[in-house]
């Protein structure tokens, strides 16, 4: 009688055992998403070991202290707009809002115009001024149902406008010694404005890593539809990410006018490419859903180092300026989601 055994189950020869595509590709997907996320951070340890074989003085102490304190406005600044590029938007008003802030804490307190003196108070209605135009801006964009770039657009004239109508066209001098303080007085080497923009950095990372309303921000960022389906209120999460970025736009005026020791209608010029570009230089995506705050901070140092170096090497405006585009436009190449591409939110 002839009896059928089992069949032996085949075992795999051990070390011989390989992930199916789909896990491949997760991997590989996974390791190129880190290699880009610790890009930006090689760029700038590059860009100094560069610069610096170029011209040892950049590793002076001193000099760090110098870009540091270049720094400290775009950063708080770029914090600001971090925000706004998470959400996949882009805030257009960072000139106009950092204008009427600077003119408002100039005329407010003790100044070559009026006999105003609020003192620290001043710095405050700047902030609160900041964060009216910003929750003006989120409350057009989402309920005009208006593109962002078209309603912060109009927002930037605007604040220029007021500043220049609040000031008749002049300048106002600021004579307090305490807001010119934070530029002049320095705690540990570096100016307090430094310490200023720490500070704003810290409050901005906890609001980011450790809020319901930052989670939301990144939510929102990488699928708005899918976020409002789970319920997050996407309106209204808008509305506050362009007002806090407005407020962050205040605090950059009050610097502004305490460096330059005035307050006037076109302290904000330039500040609006340099501000888009640190953000998406370190690694925040245009087309929102990744990046943050940290992203930022190496955005900001990287253009802070390049500048820095730039003259410490002798290149002509012109070039830096040419040096500048190029960088801009590689890292918007790089940023942009391709496959979510999409119009402007």
């Amino acid at each position: 009688m002839e009896v059928n055994q089992p069949a032996t189950p085949t075992i795999p020869e051990r070390g011989r055992v390989t992930a199916g595509p789909k896990k491949k590709k997760a991997l590989s997907q996974k390791s190129l998403e880190r290699i880009k996320s610790l890009a930006p951070l090689a760029a700038l340890l590059v860009l100094s070991l560069l610069i610096g074989s170029q011209n040892p003085r950049f590793f002076d102490f001193f000099n760090f202290v110098r870009i540091a304190n270049s720094a400290a406005i775009p950063l708080v600044l770029g914090l600001g707009a971090t925000f706004v590029i998470l959400l996949g938007s882009v805030d257009l008003s960072v000139e106009g809002v950092l204008a009427l802030g600077a003119v408002v804490v100039a005329i407010l307190v003790h100044n070559d115009m009026n006999q105003n003196s609020f003192g620290w108070l001043a710095p405050l209605f700047s902030i609160a001024a900041g964060a009216a135009i910003g929750f003006l801006n989120g409350l057009i964009h989402v309920k005009a149902r208006i593109p962002s770039f078209m309603v912060t657009l109009g927002s930037w004239f605007v604040g220029v406008g007021l500043a220049t109508l609040i000031l008749g066209g002049t300048n106002a001098r600021i004579l307090d010694p305490g807001i010119r303080d934070l530029a002049l007085t320095r705690f540990l080497s570096f100016p307090l404005a430094v310490w200023v923009s720490i500070g704003v950095l810290v409050v901005a990372w906890l609001i980011e890593r450790f809020t319901t309303f930052g989670r939301h921000v990144f939510a929102i960022g990488g699928g708005e539809d899918l976020a409002a389906l789970s319920g997050i209120h996407v309106d209204r999460v808008k509305v506050m990410v362009f007002t806090l970025a407005g407020a962050f736009y205040g605090i950059g005026g009050v610097l502004a006018a305490a460096q330059l020791g005035q307050g006037n209608a076109t302290i904000g010029d330039g500040r609006l490419f340099s501000t888009i570009t640190a953000v998406v230089v370190g690694g925040t995506s245009l087309s929102g859903g990744s990046g943050g705050v940290l992203n930022t901070l190496v955005g900001v140092a990287i253009i802070a180092v390049l500048g820095n170096g730039m003259v410490l090497l002798g290149l002509s405006p012109d070039i830096q300026q040419a040096v500048q585009g190029v960088i801009i436009i590689i890292a918007v190449a790089a940023s942009i989601d391709r496959q979510r591409m999409k119009f402007v939110k």
